[in-house]
């Protein structure tokens, strides 16, 4: 190997760690980037992955109700009631991705529950969402968008079928 090829390679490995003067590795490489390249092999992670994450970890704040438009949750309705039908993942219902080679952005529509502070489970959200997305794919979220669609209040639980029929 030429030293200009030597060179090029130590260049490379310079931009994908960190490296102390000694020349050792100050940071183990990981390959956890989407479309990441390395000696040994390609790794990409599909939009829906990116989806399934941050719909998981919104789901889970106290607050968020369901996740999706009143047209997407209407639809869903309606398809589930089809038999042999197939739905989009509920996990990933309401949750909207831009999936860069190194960061991501995600959009949310969210149905909260009454009496919840919407600037507050919004932060939760959002800081939620940061932290599973990173920590699974290691993809930088650049933001976390939040649109509160609807808020369920809590006599909307109780059917209409209870209440006595007007006519007979």
């Amino acid at each position: 190997m030429t030293a200009k090829n030597s060179q090029s390679t130590q260049a490379t490995d310079l931009e994908a760690t960190p490296v102390d003067s000694r020349g050792t590795s100050a940071v183990a490489r990981t390959d956890r980037t989407r479309g990441a390249a390395t000696a040994a092999g390609h790794t990409s992670i599909a939009d829906h992955v990116v989806a399934k994450i941050a719909g998981m970890a919104a789901r889970r704040v106290r607050g968020v109700h369901q996740m999706g438009g009143g047209a997407a949750r209407a639809f869903d309705a309606v398809r589930e009631r089809i038999p042999g039908s197939t739905s989009t993942s509920a996990v990933a219902r309401g949750v909207a991705v831009e999936v860069g080679e190194r960061q991501a952005a995600v959009d949310f529509n969210l149905v909260v529950e009454y009496g919840a502070r919407i600037p507050d489970l919004a932060a939760v959200v959002r800081r939620d969402v940061v932290a599973a997305v990173q920590g699974m794919t290691g993809l930088e979220v650049t933001e976390v968008n939040i649109t509160v669609d609807d808020i369920h209040l809590p006599d909307e639980d109780e059917t209409d079928a209870s209440a006595a029929p007007r006519v007979q």
